[in-house]
């Protein structure tokens, strides 16, 4: 199954695996599974770290691309056609990142590994 990770599941993944739940434990660790990772969820790892809200994040602001293929996940490139549905979804959640992602999820037919029960109002499939 190919699965597209949250951004704070990626980092509960890489820092805090105590956070996941078993469920998401268990797609992350399935050696069947591909796993992706967003350039939406860099993006808002780097803006979090600049303004101090992720100060654990440096090596992996510093070395992103080399750190998430080491542990064997997948890039998402952003396209444009991923650009205009987060732009289109509806609901007045404001959230660029999470909007981005739901729109990825949504458009690539993918569930959204994530615990946050906001994304449910773009009607993406998400674990937990």
């Amino acid at each position: 199954m190919r699965v597209l990770l949250d951004t704070h599941a990626l980092l509960w993944a890489a820092f805090r695996k105590d956070l996941l739940s078993v469920r998401a434990q268990k797609l992350i660790e399935a050696p069947a599974n591909e796993l992706l990772v967003s350039a939406a969820s860099a993006w808002e790892i780097a803006t979090k770290y600049r303004m101090g809200k992720l100060p654990l994040a440096q090596a992996l602001v510093e070395d992103f691309v080399p750190r998430v293929t080491a542990a064997g996940y997948t890039l998402l490139s952003i396209s444009v056609e991923h650009a205009l549905r987060a732009g289109r979804l509806p609901a007045d959640h404001k959230d660029p990142f999470d909007r981005m992602l739901a729109a990825q999820a949504i458009d690539e037919d993918l569930p959204l590994l994530s615990n946050d029960a906001q994304l449910d109002v773009f009607g993406v499939r998400r674990e937990w």
